[in-house]
């Protein structure tokens, strides 16, 4: 076990899915082995999709024939056409046996939705497939595979997945509290743990992360024109997650600086980001009128290392990055995520699953009366029965008010579920 231990830390890629399993997506995912539904899997770029597609050819190679291709890859380069990629499956399929199909970032073979769509048709084919795109399933050609697939979302390791990885890769008694902080700063990327272990390195690897994002899945893709506008909003908007803003916001803030974006190019650029999974944009909810708000989102980062990467770690942003880990938390999950207003008052996350709700506020600590009093006062005008609960670093549990339960973070995001 040392030995692939060692190996995993050397080259992460190769061994980990020998090591340390992906249970929360892994699980959700292998229960949908042999039914007539295409595998989706998407996320980021490097937060895991092919080894997660290793770990489940390991769990499937028994049943059947397995055939897998890499579009990221040179070696198929021929297959990012739809006619080449059909043959090199049906050529290096089985007919007596069950076939598993992996394909890894499908998004860069156009027309790749017509061969699923004849795969699945053929019954002998179980189809999996990755992209780093959210919106490649809502182009004109994905209506050949509509109702026919599921989607799992991935995302980059959450702080539980983060300690698990960390306790294996590196055995020592550090605390969860100097875990968190480290956390905090570099994100979660899985392939932080094949870096050597000094800042510099971990960095420049985040920054090639960052670099791949927007070049390839937000500049080429969309064919922007004007990088450096894109820079500009993007940064605007890493450094105000959790806070809401519009278009136009971004655009008068622009506008202040000499720099020209007109609004509905600030509105396509945030999409851009977001379809490339960088950004995820969070509805704002009125709570009493049941209604999703049409104006002022609140943009969250898929992870916070690539955020430290742009505009530098800042003390003095605890709020906004606690706000923005409890929110991926959240989606880890499975909850779809909305801000809530409630009056003139905002509740940060109403988080709903299962046709159940939960309220949650996120805060740095409960210092003061006066902070309890602004955490607290939002939820307790709420008058239904759902959970509600304010999350904060203070190690000390805050007494149940009203119906209102105060978690400590780090407990809450080593939970199970609260």
């Amino acid at each position: 076990m040392k030995n692939k231990i060692m190996k995993v830390y050397l080259y992460y890629k190769q061994e980990v899915v020998l090591v340390i399993k992906r249970e929360i997506y892994l699980s959700r995912i292998l229960k949908w082995v042999d039914r007539p539904m295409i595998k989706v899997i998407t996320g980021v770029r490097r937060c895991g999709k092919s080894s997660l597609l290793e770990m489940i050819m390991e769990n499937v190679k028994e049943k059947g024939n397995v055939v897998y291709v890499n579009l990221e890859i040179y070696d198929y380069y021929e297959e990012r056409q739809a006619k080449k990629l059909y043959e090199y499956i049906k050529k290096h399929s089985e007919s007596t046996r069950k076939n598993y199909i992996f394909v890894d970032e499908i998004q860069k073979c156009k027309g790749w939705e017509e061969v699923v769509a004849s795969l699945l048709a053929e019954k002998n084919y179980d189809v999996y497939i990755t992209g780093s795109n959210a919106s490649m399933l809502s182009s004109d050609l994905a209506t050949n595979i509509a109702g026919r697939y599921i989607e799992f979302k991935v995302y980059p390791l959450n702080f539980k997945e983060f300690l698990m990885f960390s306790n294996h890769l590196r055995p020592s008694k550090i605390t969860h509290k100097d875990l968190f902080d480290e956390y905090l700063y570099f994100g979660g990327f899985p392939g932080l743990f094949s870096i050597v272990d000094d800042d510099k390195s971990k960095k420049q690897y985040l920054r090639s992360i960052r670099d791949s994002v927007v070049l390839r899945d937000t500049v080429q893709r969309q064919d922007i024109r004007d990088v450096d506008l894109l820079e500009r909003i993007m940064a605007y908007s890493f450094d105000n997650i959790g806070q809401t803003f519009s278009a136009l916001s971004v655009s008068n803030y622009l506008k202040s600086i000499q720099i020209k974006g007109s609004v509905p190019t600030v509105a396509s650029h945030l999409n851009a980001l977001s379809d490339a999974m960088l950004l995820e944009k969070s509805r704002r909810y009125d709570i009493k009128g049941k209604k999703i708000m049409k104006r002022m989102e609140k943009y969250f980062i898929c992870d916070l290392g690539i955020r430290h990467v742009e505009i530098n770690y800042r003390a003095e942003d605890i709020g906004q990055l606690l706000e923005n880990v409890v929110y991926n938390e959240l989606l880890v999950r499975g909850y779809e995520v909305f801000v809530g207003k409630e009056g003139t008052r905002e509740i940060d996350f109403i988080a709903e699953k299962d046709g159940q709700k939960k309220y949650i506020q996120v805060t740095y600590l409960l210092a003061s009366e006066e902070a309890i009093e602004r955490e607290y006062k939002p939820l307790l005008m709420v008058k239904d029965a759902y959970p509600k609960y304010v999350l904060s670093m203070d190690e000390l549990a805050i007494r149940n008010r009203d119906g209102v339960f105060h978690m400590n973070i780090i407990d809450f995001l080593l939970s199970d579920e609260m």
